[in-house]
Formats: structure tokens, C-alpha cells, sequence
């Protein structure tokens, strides 16, 4: 599984979702350098649409899933197993939990969302809300033994196909890509894009 994120521009997301994207991330979060304030003349309609929010209230994450029409909900913050249970039950919509990363204290946090998390996604730690650019020490996850399935994340970029391809984790079923593989904030190399997708995809299977 591949999802991209940080999208806003039109035509970048038009480019970015013909590579064959499972999912694709939009940035709710205003803080962000990457926060989509209007919705963009042209959403995908291959890959799935998630909405990526930052300790978010009710109303405002309604008002993006009507906007936008999203398919799953991406939770950022502080979060607890609480409020993700509360606001699956609420929208129906799969659950993606968001785990910062230092060390393997942090990795084991996460089987926490073992019954309300649908997807996880393992990011740097880092003082911002992820997009730092910066990676962390994949060797941490072998001490997650949650249940949950999990997508790589943090400061991925094209010259880690070879490292990606090396890391195994039974239930690590993809990748997050963002920031390193961008021209400027919220705009993906499409070409960039592409070629590292190809280097991955030839030595292990990512869908």
C-alpha cells in the first residue's frame, strides 16, 4: 500500500494519482505548510481520500468529510484510544492513528489502538506535527507486536529505496511519503515520484 501526503494543488494531484497512489493525505491541520484552506478544483477519484487532522473537533472534521468527501480519517495529535474509538463510532470511517517515534517505548505505545485504529502510521517524532523531512530509527519497530497493520513513514526519501526495500516487519504493509519528495510545501516531484516507486516495487511488493 502507498499513500501520498500533503497534496493541495489541482493539477499535482491529478499527476501524483496517475503513479497508481492507494491513498492519498490532505492536510487539515493550520499550522501546517501544507494546510489546504479551500478544496482544490480537481480531487482523485482512483486512490482513496483521507483526511489528516491534529487533535480536530467534531464540527470541524464533519465539515471536511462533507467538503471533501473523504474516506478515512488520519489522526495526528494527542489523540488517546478514547477519542479515536468515539469518532470511528460517530462517522464510520476507517481510522488511521498516527505514532511519533523516538525510541521503542513510543513504538510499543501503539498496540494501545489495538481496537480502534484501523491503519498506523509510524512518523519521527519531532517538535512540528510531522512533514520534518527527518527519518528515525527503524530498528525501534521490531518491538511493536500490536495487531494493527502499519504504514512507514518520516522523512522517506528517493534515495531510501534500498533501505526500504531491507526493512521487514509482518505487519508493515507499506509507505508514507511526504515532505522529501517535494519541489516546494504541498507540491510532490511527480518524476521523483515515479522513479523511487519503481526501485521499490521491483524488489518487494508494496500493494
Amino acid at each position: 500500500m502507498l499513500k501520498v501526503c500533503g497534496m493541495r494543488e489541482a493539477e499535482n494531484i491529478r499527476a501524483v494519482e496517475a503513479l497508481g497512489f492507494d491513498l492519498m493525505g490532505f492536510i487539515f491541520y493550520p499550522k501546517s505548510p501544507r494546510y489546504v484552506a479551500v478544496v482544490p478544483e480537481y480531487l482523485p477519484t482512483q486512490c482513496k481520500r483521507v483526511g489528516v487532522f491534529v487533535d480536530a473537533d467534531d464540527d470541524f472534521i464533519a465539515e471536511k468529510i462533507a467538503l471533501f468527501s473523504l474516506d478515512f480519517l488520519q489522526l495526528h495529535g494527542h489523540e488517546s484510544p478514547e477519542r479515536v474509538c468515539a469518532l470511528k463510532k460517530r462517522f464510520g470511517l476507517p481510522i488511521i492513528k498516527a505514532i511519533s517515534v523516538s525510541n521503542t517505548a513510543d513504538a510499543q505505545s501503539a498496540a494501545a489502538y489495538d481496537h480502534c485504529a484501523d491503519l498506523l502510521i509510524f512518523d519521527t517524532r519531532c517538535e512540528g506535527k510531522g512533514g520534518s523531512g527527518r527519518k528515525f530509527d527503524w530498528n525501534v519497530l521490531t518491538t511493536y507486536d500490536g495487531e494493527i497493520p502499519f504504514l512507514l513513514s518520516g522523512g522517506i526519501g528517493s534515495d531510501d529505496a534500498e533501505e526500504v526495500n531491507r526493512f521487514r516487519h509482518p505487519r508493515c504493509i507499506g509507505l508514507d511519503l511526504n515532505s522529501r519528495f517535494e519541489c516546494a510545501p504541498a507540491i510532490k516531484d511527480a518524476e521523483l515520484l515515479c522513479r523511487f516507486i519503481t526501485l521499490v516495487k521491483r524488489k518487494i511488493s508494496i500493494k
